[in-house]
């Protein structure tokens, strides 16, 4: 959020609010703090529930079938031979 903002534009900032809230700045800033955490923990758990349902949605992958060789079935139809040259 503040990662463009350089030394200069952060002590601008800083004077400003100064100004605008003197000696309440603390507990204007704890209570941005409050807000800001409670925002947080709101939009996490949503992004949770989002996975969730995500997961829910999508069904699990098919497992392959594998056949041992002792187990196989010979086919029931002959094999085909080819006609003799007689």
């Amino acid at each position: 959020m503040f990662s463009s903002l350089g030394y200069t534009e952060m002590i601008l900032l800083g004077i400003i609010a100064l100004m605008l809230f003197g000696s309440r700045l603390p507990e204007v800033a704890r209570n941005f703090g409050q807000t800001y955490r409670q925002l947080r923990n709101k939009v996490d758990e949503f992004q949770r529930e989002f996975r969730e349902w995500e997961r829910m949605d999508t069904p699990p992958p098919p497992k392959p079938i594998v056949e041992e060789e002792d187990d196989r079935m010979e086919p029931a139809t002959p094999k085909f031979r080819p006609p003799s040259e007689d």
